[in-house]
């Protein structure tokens, strides 16, 4: 996968108010929220150094405040209990990367994507999920980029009730056939990830699986727009807002 875009983006200010003192399924996690009927699996973005201690994440991974501030606010205005598990066995990409070309250049994200692969990491996504559906009444998952294959997988092993994604990545047609709850598509206009093919046979597709789906254009942004825009720019931050308004206003329809 190539994917100039995965590695780039803005560092978002601002302290988050959970926990990562908790641990899913054996995985350390950052935990926003106090639910006891909805919870919310964040799959998203990796420090090259390895370091010992769900949204899904990008490749930044846990610990990254993007992520971290992003379950806040799911948290906060879906009345939700959000997990940020860590996939990555403690490797996490440095946030640093975001302002120095350097370590954006020898950053190598076809290795990073074969030591994380699909593959190796949905044993943990899954027991994570089956962990969660046993705790809550409704559960969904949210994916940026990394994330997006995870969070298809989940809905066609039915262990969700939604799922959302912004500009997924990793994912293939035989999951879009296999999606079995409500999905949510956040599709930046430009994203190597998420091609104009995957994009077509997502709308065509889509309807044929009988599930309620949202598919929701962003004209003018980028891959990783939803998880690390631009906030010192009226386009960048209007975006990323967007994103999660339109994800909080899908989760609340089908998770309460």
């Amino acid at each position: 996968m190539s994917c100039n875009n995965c590695k780039a983006g803005f560092a978002w200010d601002g302290k988050p108010t959970g926990s990562d003192k908790s641990t899913l399924a054996g995985l350390p996690t950052y935990v926003s929220g106090e639910s006891k009927d909805v919870g919310i699996l964040l799959c998203a973005e990796v420090r090259k150094a390895r370091e010992k201690g769900e949204d899904f994440y990008d490749i930044f991974g846990w610990k990254l405040n993007n992520a971290r501030l992003l379950a806040d606010h799911f948290a906060k205005e879906l009345k939700a209990t959000v997990y940020v598990p860590d996939f990555y066995e403690g490797e996490i990409v440095d946030p640093n990367m975001f302002s120095d070309p350097e370590k954006m250049k020898s950053f190598d994200l076809g290795e990073w994507t074969e030591r994380h692969n699909r593959v190796k990491r949905w044993p943990a996504v899954e027991a994570c999920a089956k962990e969660l559906r046993a705790k809550y009444s409704k559960l969904g998952a949210i994916g940026y980029c990394w994330g997006g294959w995870a969070v298809f997988q989940l809905s066609g092993e039915s262990l969700v009730d939604a799922i959302s994604t912004a500009h997924p990545a990793m994912f293939n047609e035989k999951d879009v056939d296999s999606v079995k709850t409500p999905i949510q598509l956040l599709a930046p206009e430009e994203d190597m990830t998420f091609t104009p093919e995957l994009k077509k046979y997502c709308l065509e597709n889509l309807p044929k699986t009988g599930v309620p789906w949202e598919y929701i254009y962003f004209e003018g942004h980028k891959h990783g727009f939803a998880s690390r825009g631009d906030p010192s720019t009226d386009h960048g931050r209007a975006g990323f807002e967007r994103a999660k308004r339109s994800a909080v206003n899908f989760f609340t329809e089908f998770l309460h």
